[in-house]
């Protein structure tokens, strides 16, 4: 009977006689899978120096110059790049292939015109096209460690080398990308010219200031009223993703800024990590631009992601060195960046000057 057979096959199993068959139980939700690249580059070629199988990115010298890490640690020392890199964090960035790329910006527009319905149409006007070529330079950082400490399990190597690079890397790109001079560095959107002219007279890549009336101050009666001067200096389009970019010390007079009925003009943050707002827009503090003195440019104020472009190889590359400097072992890490302004309309300028 279909009874005993049943039977007797499950009692089979409980004996031995029928191999249990293996169950593959499912993976648990959040579980991981290891990175054989990831791992080999970590364990084998971070702490011990062995070779890995990795191809290595460096366009002008060959694999001894290097391995590109793996895409999950570049992608650690780019977070946090964009969290303590000021200006990268607000303006655009794009990857590239090589150190030859090039950006054309349209200006004026294509303009149109009205006629009658029989009437001929004329040539209107065409828009003229600028060429932006981002200056380039190579970023390197040298941290090192003791092999005692990479021979240690519990330290750990790929958090440690992304802290270190990302932290030298923020430093050296964020003061580059305000007062870079262009040779083997961005060029920073404050090198470039300005003038007190709006931006249908005013060259193509010249930065428009507003000035305070004040040579290395503001106005002793109404201050604010400057800065909503610089805020309508920008047009309309531009103002919607505007950010104001200055250092701690200007923001700490501009703090004080009272309006007619005695509210302040600056607003706290309401949330933890989102900015403090001036006049509804966001303030980004940037230890590198300059103090408050006679001319100086203290603050910036525009949309950086339609008027900055950060241009950048993608993929950081490491070379481990344990010879030069016993008993340490450094890593020296490059990573490929350019930056220029590709927008001079979309970025207005405090000088703090009387005209």
């Amino acid at each position: 009977m279909d009874y005993e057979v049943k039977a007797d096959n499950l009692d089979a199993v409980f004996d031995g006689a029928v191999p249990a068959v293996a169950v593959t139980r499912p993976v648990l939700s959040g579980g991981k899978v290891a990175d054989p690249a990831r791992s080999a580059f970590v364990d084998g070629y971070l702490r011990r120096g062995s070779e890995v199988e990795l191809k290595s990115f460096t366009g002008v010298t060959p694999a001894d110059g290097g391995f590109a890490v793996p895409r999950e640690i570049d992608e650690v020392i780019d977070s946090v790049l964009k969290s303590i890199s000021p200006i990268r964090a607000i303006s655009s960035v794009v990857r590239v292939g090589s150190a030859g790329y090039r950006k054309l910006v349209t200006q004026n527009g294509v303009t149109s015109g009205w006629a009658a319905e029989t009437a001929t149409r004329p040539e209107t006007g065409t828009p003229t096209f600028n060429e932006i070529v981002p200056s380039f330079g190579d970023l390197y950082a040298n941290p090192a460690a003791t092999q005692a400490m990479l021979d240690d399990a519990a330290f750990d190597v790929e958090a440690w080398l992304a802290d270190e690079i990302a932290s030298e890397f923020a430093k050296a790109e964020g003061a580059a990308f305000i007062n870079g001079n262009g040779i083997n560095r961005p060029r920073g959107f404050l090198t470039a010219p300005v003038a007190n002219t709006n931006d249908a007279t005013r060259p193509f890549g010249t930065l428009q200031y507003v000035p305070t009336g004040v040579a290395g101050g503001f106005a002793p009666t109404n201050p604010q009223d400057k800065l909503v001067e610089l805020v309508h200096a920008v047009r309309a389009p531009y103002r919607q993703g505007a950010s104001w970019v200055m250092n701690a010390s200007t923001l700490s007079i501009i703090r004080r800024f009272k309006t007619a009925d005695g509210a302040f003009i600056w607003q706290p943050s309401l949330a933890a990590g989102q900015p403090d707002m001036l006049m509804g827009y966001p303030v980004i503090e940037a230890e590198d631009m300059p103090d408050i003195s006679a001319n100086s440019l203290s603050i910036a104020f525009g949309n950086f992601k339609a008027g900055y472009l950060i241009a950048e190889r993608s993929e950081t590359n490491i070379l481990r060195d344990p010879y030069s400097n016993k008993p340490y072992v450094h890593f020296y890490a490059t990573k490929r960046i350019g930056g220029a302004l590709i927008n001079s309309a979309a970025i207005k300028l405090m000088r703090f000057s009387l005209t």
